[in-house]
């Protein structure tokens, strides 16, 4: 098999990363759903799990004066050739979406719902069939409950707009942050109930930095307080949490519901049901074009392989001795 250059294999995880920042502008769509589809869910979380260990052990260490061996062995095992490119594509990505899709979003709410519906409802694939075999009772019925819940959260109603401190903008990003890695659940939808999806975008296009700087330090404590917790349950209980989030992604279909009102209130299909429903089949075969690119990416070595959470340090290859 011809081995691929690692330039082609980095733009290829920079433009996965671009597809989750563009995601994570899109109230509804969960970034972690994408990551689910392009198949680095896995490598982000443990990449940004041992980031999360690594800045942790870092200041504890060294205030106590125990060197810094631990942190730089978590630190050693993020794979930075992946989680690289796709972090400078997703920050791309949230900076060209927060100036293109932002008015898109607002003139045409119909149509972009119903293509981001049926991005969603054909990324079901993903996670179901990453739980392998057939679904048990429990399990059907641990994934309705978890629809449950994502329905009753997008059914919350909507905020307005706010003129938030920085300290509820923190607090707000640590929320927001912990739906970017959960799939199902929408960060940008989250930010949408608190009544700051407007100002953070604002502040993106604005670069307002002391507004990005609060949110960037709150994205990063929460994701040092939640990330742990799923890559162990990955790991450990993969088979009911990847249940769970199949459950959270159909739940989240709620929001994406074309009709509605400015608050969120579910209206019936109009005169436009039609068109409506040829966006949603564009959004679904978008995805299974994706599945396919992907898959065969994968196969010819010019895409990273999904990589298997694991919380446990890399061994020091030469330790010393």
């Amino acid at each position: 098999m011809t081995r691929v250059h690692p330039v082609i294999r980095t733009v290829g995880d920079a433009f996965r990363g671009m597809l989750i920042g563009f995601a994570e502008i899109v109230p509804g769509v969960s970034g972690g759903t994408i990551a689910l589809l392009v198949g680095v869910y896995d490598t982000l979380i443990d990449g940004a799990g041992h980031l999360a260990r690594g800045v942790a052990l870092t200041i504890a260490d060294g205030v106590r004066g125990r060197g810094l061996s631990r942190a730089v062995a978590h630190f050693r095992s993020v794979r930075w050739n992946v989680v690289l490119p796709i972090g400078g594509g997703m920050l791309l990505a949230i900076l060209a979406g927060a100036a293109v899709l932002a008015p898109l979003i607002e003139q045409y709410p119909t149509g972009t719902r119903a293509v981001s519906a049926g991005l969603i409802a054909a990324s079901l694939i993903v996670p179901a069939r990453m739980v392998g075999g057939r679904w048990t009772a429990p399990e059907v019925l641990i994934g309705l409950l978890a629809a449950g819940v994502a329905v009753a959260l997008t059914s919350l109603p909507r905020g307005n707009d706010a003129d938030p401190t920085l300290i509820i903008v923190s607090l707000a990003a640590a929320l927001a942050v912990c739906a970017l890695v959960l799939p199902g659940v929408s960060g940008s939808y989250l930010l949408l109930i608190l009544g700051m999806y407007a100002p953070t975008l604002a502040a993106v296009n604005d670069r307002n930095f002391g507004y990005l700087g609060a949110f960037v330090i709150g994205a990063i404590v929460g994701l040092g307080l939640f990330v742990s917790g799923l890559q162990w349950l990955l790991k450990n209980r993969r088979r009911i949490t990847l249940v769970i989030m199949t459950g959270l992604m159909l739940g989240s279909l709620r929001a994406l519901w074309p009709w509605q009102t400015e608050s969120g209130e579910v209206l019936a299909p109009e005169s436009d049901f039609g068109f409506v429903l040829l966006l949603f089949a564009i959004g679904a075969v978008v995805v299974l074009g994706i599945l396919a690119a992907e898959a065969a990416l994968v196969k010819r070595r010019m895409l990273s392989p999904e990589i298997i959470a694991d919380p446990e340090p890399e061994p020091d290859p030469d330790p010393e001795p």
